[in-house]
């Protein structure tokens, strides 16, 4: 039998949850055990697959989708009160390669597109995604931009956002670099979705949880503060800096972005237009599994003055 949820709140989340135990720990002391107990449930849900059109506009796409039986009429009513949603969700069992070959879009969860909207780059402006791999956020922001630059360290990961840059004809470049030494000298957008420890994302890779250690989230801190380091003076006075993980835990998120506002004083969170339920109190984009049905996301717009 399982733990009391009573006297042993984090031993029956541990056991009934399928969660390792000091992941439980974690976020019973940064969510509360309601909260802990919410994200758990969430983890163990099936996801929603959902798409972003790219270059259409969302009402025209869920038109082709619900007539193709993709999605239900209101497929884009997943917003959840986000204003103005970015994404469709396509009906349980629906083909994805049948949606992608209906209309031009990417499979992207709610959590990053609203990623890319929170990026909000300026019409015509030059993007540098940094951390591209696999492509969709690169491919979301190209709707806007003027071009996109699209790099990421694996030759490998990188044949993925080629393939989808070829499939759309968007305007993004890839190339093969590390994030620490970008590729460019300067660019109005630079966009970091760092490698993190992904623990907003937990329902779409559910063994993930049990190789994750928590020596892991302090080693990947590490990478993240280089990689936000490298990428700093690619981004011009005046241009915008956006710093993005999949992950829920602090130190990777609020305290990554704090670390880097106390040594950049000339940079400054500027938040963008949206619902201020998935804002936090400093106006950096706060997505949580337990609260909006998405993936967990985080993003800080950095400013730089």
């Amino acid at each position: 039998s399982f733990p009391s949820p009573e006297s042993d709140p984090e031993g029956y989340l541990t056991s009934w949850g399928s969660h390792p135990e000091w992941l439980v720990r974690r976020w019973v002391r940064h969510f509360g055990r309601p909260g802990a107990r919410a994200l758990v449930e969430a983890n163990n849900r099936e996801p929603d697959i959902c798409l972003r059109p790219v270059g259409i506009p969302v009402e025209r796409a869920a038109e082709v989708l619900a007539a193709a039986g993709l999605c239900d009429p209101a497929g884009n009513e997943s917003s959840a009160g986000s204003g103005r949603p970015s994404w469709i969700r396509l009906r349980r069992g629906a083909d994805p390669g049948a949606a992608l070959a209906a209309v031009p879009s990417v499979i992207q969860d709610p959590a990053a597109s609203l990623v890319a909207d929170y990026a909000a780059p300026p019409p015509g402006s030059l993007v540098a995604d940094l951390c591209a791999a696999p492509g969709g956020k690169a491919l979301a922001l190209s709707a806007c931009a003027r071009r996109v630059v699209a790099a990421d360290r694996s030759p490998l990961r990188l044949a993925r956002v080629l393939d989808g840059v070829r499939r759309l004809g968007a305007p993004v470049w890839t190339v093969a670099a590390d994030a620490r030494f970008p590729p460019l000298r300067s660019a109005d957008v630079v966009v970091v979705d760092v490698p993190c420890s992904g623990t907003g994302t937990i329902r779409r890779h559910p063994d993930a949880r049990w190789r994750l250690q928590e020596a892991d989230i302090r080693e990947l801190a590490g990478v993240q503060r280089n990689i936000l380091e490298g990428a700093a003076p690619v981004v011009p006075r005046g241009g915008l800096l956006v710093y993005a993980t999949c992950a829920l835990e602090p130190e990777e998120n609020r305290g990554q972005v704090k670390r880097f506002l106390a040594r950049h004083p000339d940079f400054r969170i500027e938040p963008a237009g949206m619902p201020d339920r998935f804002l936090d109190g400093q106006g950096c984009l706060s997505v949580l599994p337990q609260e909006s049905g998405f993936d967990g996301a985080y993003a800080a717009r950095l400013r730089r003055t």
